[in-house]
């Protein structure tokens, strides 16, 4: 029986970071052939390919070199590959998974892992979880759950998973919801089925910009109060608790939410943003009846990337469906 194709694709991260010199630091060096090649056990799981894309610390992607990366894995699919797998820095592994999610359309899965020791350290884990990865990326019942994210052994869903720890080997976890499945002796486990997604087309236009500020005792409003005369397209808001700004913020936001969407999120955790409870000056019914959309479950950091390609694709109008229905959240 032929063995399933899978493409893989390295863009740097600890997962491909070693020193140079002994107390220089750890920096991007190993590509995705030599990455490949400390998992010999892939051979007997798939027809693996690999292309290195960049090797670039996860801090430095940004939305233009993602989409490329989407096109090619596109281009993958197309070929024939089962499935599609990439490694990167975990810094921002979250948000680049809920980006491609957003605009993942195919059945075929598209898995993202890192690590958190670096290749040439004791008990590094990159190996682990690209082999892990690729078990997700080739097996049926990965099909149909979008974009995941493979780390230590537990499959998170893009849209739930968020990086916990700053350097724990177990950094990531799916608040609320807890991991969609797990990699145990060699297999994959799923815990649910899949969600139904959204999806949405690629941007016409990236050159939008969306701010993202956070609520914090005593803040000042002079970024808020120049948010439109500095260009920006949108706004993203972390708040307090359920959603919930100072005073000096809330009446602020009526001019700007008549300019441009604005967005409450929780800057928690974890838990959602409320609607119908809080009923002061800058708690959620106000900042509602003020214009701005509650963030619901999704993080601050996913909202934006959200709302950036909603604008991009000039679907703001529909923002508040995609904020009540998530990607890897019951309904």
């Amino acid at each position: 029986m032929a063995l399933p194709k899978l493409s893989i694709a390295s863009l740097g991260g600890t997962v491909s970071m070693q020193a140079r010199t002994p107390g220089g630091g750890i920096i991007p060096t190993v590509n995705g052939a030599t990455l490949l090649a400390s998992v010999p056990e892939l051979r007997t799981l798939a027809n693996a390919t690999v292309e290195t894309l960049g090797l670039l610390p996860s801090a430095s992607l940004d939305f233009e070199f993602l989409l490329s990366v989407l096109c090619w894995a596109n281009y993958e699919i197309e070929q024939g590959a089962a499935g599609v797998v990439i490694t990167q820095g975990t810094d921002n592994l979250e948000e680049t998974a809920a980006f491609f999610d957003f605009l993942w359309s195919h059945d075929e899965p598209l898995v993202l892992t890192g690590a958190m020791r670096a290749a040439t350290q004791a008990g590094a884990d990159g190996p682990g979880n690209l082999l892990d990865a690729c078990r997700v990326g080739v097996a049926e019942a990965s099909r149909r759950r979008g974009v995941q994210v493979v780390m230590n052994g537990q499959i998170h869903p893009a849209q739930a998973v968020r990086k916990t720890d700053s350097m724990a080997l177990q950094a990531f976890s799916s608040p609320n919801v807890g991991p969609a499945g797990l990699v145990l002796e060699e297999a994959v486990h799923y815990l649910r089925p899949p969600s139904p997604r959204n999806v949405l087309p690629l941007p016409q236009q990236t050159a939008q910009k969306v701010a993202l500020l956070q609520a914090s005792l005593s803040a000042d409003t002079l970024l808020l109060e120049n948010i439109l005369r500095l260009g920006y397209d949108g706004l993203v808001i972390a708040g307090f608790g359920a959603g919930h700004l100072p005073e000096t913020w809330a009446n602020t936001i009526d001019a700007i939410a008549r300019r441009i969407p604005v967005v409450i999120a929780t800057r928690c955790g974890s838990g959602s943003t409320a609607r119908a409870t809080y009923g002061f000056v800058g708690g959620e019914m106000d900042l509602l009846r003020r214009g701005a959309s509650m963030a619901g479950f999704m993080c601050p950091r996913k909202a934006r990337i959200l709302l950036w390609l909603l604008i991009g694709c000039q679907r703001q109008g529909q923002l508040a469906r995609y904020l009540n229905e998530p990607a890897g959240f019951e309904a």
